[in-house]
């Protein structure tokens, strides 16, 4: 999200989608991952005390979530910053200084989701939508409809995915189906759409979990698109070119919420 990470032109959408929801009525609460290129102290991050202490259980192995926060510049907005020693220090943010995509992007997703969703539980604040951005937010809707279906906070949940093009072409590792599982409160059939592990894989996923998909791009993946199409009940929001004020997304988000 813009303008903490501007990895890709989806970023600045992100930004002015949040804010515009915002301004119009509806509380916005952002989280995402505290990349290591992410500066405190220009963007003014500070632990939440009151938010951090949970540990994410991963493949058997726990890791703290710190919970980090700031106001978004120019809005009345709260950002969640989710950070870990072992996941997000670094001073990259998918790949090494060569490259290289690193080994343990699967593990870096399944933490995030997961302690993204821990996050909201901790507010005692149940989201009428949830927006997904970026494929490392793909899991949300799977964890949604099966590991966290019986959680009160998420009763009246749904979920929205923004669907835009691949941004890596290596695979998520031979580990990933264990560790996204999650301690197996996740069953194997319910992550086949994600076993090959690719890019396009993980946004299949996401998709078909998501109660309505975004084609953030006109280069989203076609292959993906045609097979949402085919489902009963999926809403899906076309790319539009000049859709500068985003009155789709806030269409679709009233939609949702029965307006």
């Amino acid at each position: 999200m813009s303008p903490y990470l501007d990895l890709t032109d989806y970023a600045a959408i992100v930004n002015k989608m949040a804010i515009k929801s915002n301004e119009t009525g509806l509380e916005v609460r952002v989280i995402m991952p505290r990349f290591g290129i992410i500066n405190e102290r220009r963007h003014r991050l500070h632990e939440v005390v009151r938010l951090s202490g949970i540990n994410i259980v991963i493949d058997g192995d726990d890791y703290p979530l710190i919970i980090k926060v700031a106001s978004l510049p120019n809005a009345r907005l709260q950002v969640y910053f989710l950070d870990n020693e072992d996941y997000f220090k670094r001073k990259t943010v998918f790949a090494d200084e060569n490259e290289k995509f690193y080994d343990d992007n699967a593990a870096r997703m399944v933490f995030f989701c997961k302690g993204a969703l821990e996050t909201v539980k901790k507010f005692g604040w149940p989201p009428d939508i949830i927006h997904c951005s970026g494929w490392m937010t793909s899991l949300v809707p799977l964890y949604l409809k099966t590991a966290y279906k019986k959680e009160p906070v998420f009763a009246n949940t749904k979920t929205v995915f923004s669907l835009t093009p691949n941004t890596f072409k290596e695979k998520l590792g031979a580990t990933f189906l264990k560790k996204a599982a999650i301690s197996n409160l996740v069953k194997e059939k319910d992550l086949e759409p994600f076993k090959e592990g690719t890019n396009s894989a993980i946004s299949k996923g996401a998709a078909k979990y998501s109660d309505a998909v975004i084609l953030g791009s006109e280069k989203s993946d076609k292959k993906i698109v045609d097979e949402l199409k085919t489902e009963k009940g999926k809403i899906i929001v076309p790319y539009r070119k000049d859709n500068e004020d985003l009155a789709d997304y806030l269409q679709l988000y009233n939609q949702l919420l029965g307006k």
